[in-house]
């Protein structure tokens, strides 16, 4: 190999690692951009939907309160937060006179004045019922998250449960049904109201936070699986059982049960309670 032969060997071989090191760099810094982004832009959207929300509700409380008892009357700037201030202090004032006897009864002859509005009364009536249901502390609405089988058998979905099947509903079936509310995604205020036996819904150990964030993100957030090692090898359901059920409700025509012993929650409690096999 001749001397010109071995410069441009080495003058390539330098313009590589030049090359290589100006990706290297390009990458490091398209990494830091990303980590950047990933940790301002949360703290940042949660602050400005903060700031929103604190505005608007200062924008509506916050001009009903008399000029006189107004901080903002003697100090030349606005103070943020006033108008949620009063409004919580507002509801507190107003829970604890409801709860005395002359508060009691302006409740009940206020209700009993809505109750004779056409129109009023049902609006009312259903808003207040709703309320008391997911405000109770010992209701159960929103507080547990589970995986379900929709739309179709062998497809599951993230719901939460919102109370026991009753009155005509519950009636009808043969088996113990569970309200479960399946939201949408990305926006998890809509969605479908059904009613699943309760067999058929396998409980998840994540959190209600972790599923609705898992619901908006669409996946994108996934939680951590904090089970037992021993329940992560537990194999809960499986869409195999029900495929000759499905060939058979499709032929009949009718509801066609799965068989005793198949379903999700009796399938894990008969592998938790299986012995162990014994050696011969």
């Amino acid at each position: 190999m001749t001397d010109d032969e071995q410069r441009g060997k080495l003058g390539s071989t330098r313009d590589e690692a030049e090359r290589k090191r100006a990706l290297t760099f390009a990458q490091r810094m398209r990494a830091y951009l990303m980590t950047g982004i990933l940790v301002v832009a949360p703290i940042s959207i949660t602050f400005y939907l903060a700031w929103i929300f604190i505005g608007f509700v200062d924008r509506q409380v916050t001009p009903l309160i008399p000029a006189a008892y107004n901080p903002e009357t003697y100090l030349p700037f606005a103070l943020p937060g006033l108008g949620l201030i009063v409004l919580i202090a507002g509801l507190i004032l107003i829970g604890a006179a409801t709860a005395g006897f002359f508060g009691r009864l302006w409740s009940r002859v206020s209700e009993q004045i809505l109750a004779r509005m056409p129109v009023i009364r049902n609006v009312h009536s259903a808003v207040k019922q709703i309320l008391e249901t997911v405000l109770a502390q010992q209701s159960n609405a929103f507080r547990e998250a589970v995986l379900v089988e929709y739309p179709r058998r062998g497809i599951w979905a993230i719901a939460f449960i919102t109370g026991r099947t009753e009155g005509e509903v519950q009636s009808i079936t043969a088996e113990e049904s569970i309200n479960i509310f399946l939201p949408t995604t990305p926006n998890p205020t809509s969605g479908f109201l059904l009613f699943v036996p309760k067999k058929d819904l396998v409980p998840l150990s994540m959190g209600v936070e972790e599923a609705i964030k898992m619901v908006i993100s669409g996946g994108i957030v996934t939680p951590p699986d904090r089970r037992p090692a021993a329940e992560k090898n537990v194999v809960m359901t499986s869409a195999v059982v029900y495929e000759d059920l499905e060939v058979l409700r499709e032929l009949e025509r009718t509801p066609v049960l799965a068989p005793k012993g198949t379903r999700p929650g009796e399938r894990k409690e008969a592998s938790l309670n299986k012995p162990d096999d014994i050696e011969e």
